[in-house]
């Protein structure tokens, strides 16, 4: 399941600075480490054809000083290589969760979707992820990474703070 340069965290050690991605890396649920795995593997084979036969085709149209069409192929291409190298570094640096024992463990961790009730009685259901979900580098992932079913939990966010108490944590499907 953990592909070359992630590793498996356990549970226990969710919590720790490590875990969190602080000295290692993210924390990245299988299922996320797979779609920036997919997402690169589109990058650098399809994605990256289409921009060389752009600049390709551009390049054909003549004197490249005031060829609109090549400078905008050549932005594109330094775009799409720098992103590239934004997913190789996250996948080369991620840490894999363990989400059955993140869920077994019974706290918040990467992978787990957390039901919150705020002091003003809405509920929320979010998922702690680094793709696609809450990050566990936002506001509310950080407070609420580590807690328990009962435990209060406050929040600075941009727009105020708010209050909440954590319902239940599982699994992330």
């Amino acid at each position: 399941m953990a592909e070359e340069g992630a590793a498996a965290v356990p549970a226990a050690a969710a919590t720790s600075s490590v875990a969190r991605g602080d000295e290692e890396g993210e924390l990245l649920t299988p299922a996320a480490h797979a779609q920036l795995q997919s997402e690169l593997t589109e990058l650098e084979g399809p994605k990256r054809q289409e921009v060389v036969q752009a600049i390709a085709t551009a390049r054909a149209h003549g004197d490249l000083s005031e060829n609109f069409e090549y400078h905008a192929a050549k932005n594109e291409q330094g775009l799409l290589e720098a992103r590239i190298r934004v997913l190789r570094h996250r996948l080369q640096h991620a840490t894999i969760v363990d989400e059955e024992a993140a869920a077994a463990s019974g706290v918040v961790t990467v992978g787990s979707r957390v039901e919150l009730e705020r002091d003003d009685g809405e509920k929320l259901e979010i998922e702690i992820t680094g793709v696609g979900g809450v990050s566990p580098e936002s506001p509310v992932g950080r407070a609420l990474l580590g807690k328990a079913p009962g435990d209060e939990i406050e929040v600075e966010a941009p727009r105020g703070r708010w209050r909440a108490r954590v319902v239940s944590v599982g699994r992330a499907s």
